[in-house]
């Protein structure tokens, strides 16, 4: 929000702008908020706390254990969102899991377009390297926008694209995927040579029960996936996630 400050021994004049500020930015506090709960009370988008119960919920930038390493703007609260149809797909696909003995750890689902502005922002600032020795120790930042890895717009915020991983239930661990969340480079591709035979293995899996469930993978990233027939193809949203 930012800090809100009063001048006390001022004139007449500022406090009244001051005044009007702070009028306009509870307004637009308050019409964001609106704007959420509107689209949650008409069941566009969905909290997956409730409607996918079984999954395990990390959302990473709401944390600062990102590649920015703070937490990410429009992440007001530690919950995740999709769309009721993602969410009903990502619910069946939590089923399959939980039969088998595994249950979907979520890192990320809907990603305010404020959130993608925060990254543009976060790669242009090529000093800024702290978080690197654990997402991206083997790329020079500079290389991150022509390599695809930072973009100006992200699926995310159509509302129906989801991050994941496995859970083993009977191990009490997340299950072996060669690479973590959000790491850049080669290794994170699902196809990668240099993963033994257990993590290619866990990453097919993993796709395995998210394409028959109604989503579709993404070549560079293990632990993306879309709903293939979302319901707002052409929509970036930019309400925040509370």
């Amino acid at each position: 929000m930012g800090k809100l400050r009063w001048e006390l021994k001022t004139s007449g004049k500022t406090m009244k702008k001051n005044m009007l500020g702070i009028a306009v930015l509870v307004l637009a506090l308050a019409a964001g908020c609106c704007s959420t709960a509107a689209r949650v009370a008409r069941g566009e988008f969905v909290a997956l706390a409730e409607a996918v119960p079984d999954a395990i919920l990390e959302p990473r930038y709401y944390s600062t254990y990102n590649f920015v390493g703070e937490r990410i703007d429009g992440y007001e609260e530690p919950c995740a969102l999709l769309t009721k149809e993602a969410a009903s797909a990502l619910k069946a696909a939590s089923d399959d899991c939980v039969r088998r003995g595994y249950r979907l750890k979520i890192y990320d689902a809907y990603r305010p377009q404020r959130a993608v502005a925060h990254f543009v922002r976060w790669a242009s600032d090529v000093g800024d390297t702290r978080m690197k020795p654990y997402f991206y120790r083997d790329l020079d930042k500079s290389v991150l926008f022509e390599r695809g890895y930072i973009a100006e717009k992200s699926g995310h915020s159509r509302g129906s694209t989801v991050d994941l991983t496995l859970f083993d239930m009977k191990t009490g661990k997340e299950v072996d995927m060669g690479g973590t969340f959000d790491r850049f480079g080669l290794e994170s591709h699902p196809d990668y040579k240099g993963a033994t035979k257990e993590q290619y293995a866990n990453r097919m899996l993993l796709r395995e029960i998210m394409l028959a469930h109604g989503f579709k993978p993404l070549a560079e990233e293990w632990w993306h996936f879309t709903l293939a027939n979302e319901p707002y193809p052409d929509t970036y949203f930019d309400f925040p996630v509370r």
